[in-house]
């Protein structure tokens, strides 16, 4: 239960929404209950004094006094407590200083039985002292009929406080005045959480739509298919996932597509001279191959054999340099000596092929911070592609220079140059120009080698497009002070 980050977030996002609505609901309860409360106090009150002005005119005129010589003091009295019984369910009760009921309205109850009610003697006798100061007073008693709510306040003959006016009611028809106010009220705080449950659900599964499709294409992953991009859609920072995720599976994709194209190249690397050499030997075991011939094969043989091994050599300095078990011993040395010793090694091929080398040296001596036989390594790779590519009589120069901050070394040849498009993969593992996998053409990891040396050192090795020719830069940092 409650596993999902999509039923998660919706049974957070439904506290909070319950918690905020009902403590709205909780405040304006409060709130509209007090209002509604003060609202019918303050109406009885206004009674209240209207009945003690009439009583104070009464009894002030000795019930002689009519108002336009026709309505009668006494009948306005019995119509305002008929109107306070009908308008608030209210009763009246007139006393005088000492506590007992005015003659004439003790009178009138008698003659409209309907208007009188027995008022709770210890309540009266509580809060007259209180309101023959001339306060007022409000209280919540509990009758024998239920809660009730008493308003006292004082009537006048004279200017002189005469007595006080009691209005009883009972509490549920106070209660009664704002019971529709809170139903009302309660039916919109449903409907407000109805609607913001439906808003939430709808927003948390588009939130959570984009995580769902990360685990569907997850998924696909697990089982090679990288083909499943996720909607770029959502917040920002989903946006931003989706964006990572889909780079993510391009990657994948593509280092899938390297590992296979990696198998078949070194399945194809191999399988090549070990059908050679096969080859050559079930003919000279059969007698195929001539007594005199076989000198010849076995040569062959040998070549092919030689070639394996190096393939092998490669495959397994690759694999090291990718663990990064061991990193680079860094030391000083003098790059350009390093240079010259390994076109000596390379004497013999440029002699076959008759190239003509040269060196373009800023620095006679030019130090550098690196580890040297790995460098080593670059240089000879780079060296031997400059003299497999370069024609007969053709002619390779090696460069050095540098600035505050970096040596450049650069290798040029005259030999047919790089296709532009065929500068973005040249360091790919054997990735060939010519996509020809022909034996005896280089296994293709040399450049792949040489990349990975130069990327543990954070250098580069780049392959720059020429007009003619090819021309390859590495970067070395300056020994300090060198």
């Amino acid at each position: 239960m409650l596993r999902s980050t999509f039923s998660r977030l919706m049974a957070v996002f439904i506290v909070v929404i319950l918690l905020c609505v009902g403590m709205l609901y909780a405040v304006f309860y409060i709130t509209a209950r007090d209002a509604q409360i003060d609202s019918k106090v303050d109406a009885l009150k206004r009674q209240a004094y209207d009945i003690g002005y009439l009583a104070g005119s009464t009894q002030a005129q000795r019930m002689a006094f009519t108002l336009g010589n026709s309505y009668p003091l006494r009948e306005l009295m019995a119509q305002k407590l008929q109107d306070v019984k009908q308008n608030y369910s209210a009763y009246c009760m007139l006393v005088d200083r000492s506590g007992e009921t005015v003659a004439y309205f003790l009178s009138l109850l008698k003659e409209r039985q309907e208007l009188a009610a027995s008022f709770d003697p210890q309540s009266i006798v509580s809060t007259l002292q209180t309101v023959l100061t001339g306060t007022e007073v409000v209280v919540r008693t509990n009758s024998s009929a239920g809660p009730m709510f008493t308003v006292a306040v004082p009537w006048f003959i004279s200017g002189r406080v005469a007595g006080a006016v009691y209005i009883q009611t009972a509490a549920q028809t106070i209660q009664a005045a704002y019971a529709g106010i809170v139903a009302r009220s309660a039916a919109a705080a449903l409907a407000t959480l109805s609607i913001a449950a439906i808003l939430v659900y709808f927003y948390t599964r588009r939130f959570v739509q984009p995580l769902s499709q990360m685990a569907e294409a997850a998924t696909s992953f697990s089982f090679g298919n990288f083909e499943q991009p996720v909607e770029v859609t959502g917040t920002t920072e989903m946006r931003e996932l989706a964006v990572a995720f889909n780079s993510m599976s391009e990657k994948l994709k593509d280092t899938e597509q390297v590992r296979r194209d990696f198998i078949a190249n070194v399945s194809h690397e191999l399988r090549s001279p070990m059908t050679s050499i096969r080859g050559f030997l079930q003919g000279i075991l059969d007698g195929t191959i001539e007594p005199q011939d076989q000198q010849h094969y076995l040569g062959i043989v040998v070549s092919e054999t030689d070639r394996l091994i190096k393939l092998v050599s490669e495959l397994l300095n690759l694999s090291r340099l990718e663990s990064q078990d061991t990193a680079p011993n860094m030391r000083t040395f003098n790059i350009n000596e390093l240079i010259r010793l390994v076109m000596v090694t390379k004497h013999p091929q440029l002699e076959e092929k008759q190239l003509d080398v040269s060196f373009a040296f800023a620095e006679e001596n030019c130090f550098v911070l690196a580890d040297r036989d790995q460098i080593e390594q670059v240089l000879i790779n780079l060296v031997d592609n400059a003299v497999k590519f370069t024609p007969p009589g053709g002619h390779i120069t090696l460069s050095t220079a540098r600035d505050a901050h970096t040596v450049y070394v650069r290798i040029r040849d005259t030999g047919p140059g790089i296709l532009p498009e065929d500068i973005p993969h040249i360091f790919d593992r054997f990735y060939k120009a010519d996509k020809a996998h022909v034996a005896g053409q280089g296994t293709g990891l040399g450049l792949a080698i040489s990349k990975m040396i130069m990327d543990q050192h954070h250098q580069q090795l780049r392959a720059i497009a020429q007009e003619s020719g090819a021309l390859f830069e590495l970067t070395l940092a300056p020994a300090d002070g060198k």
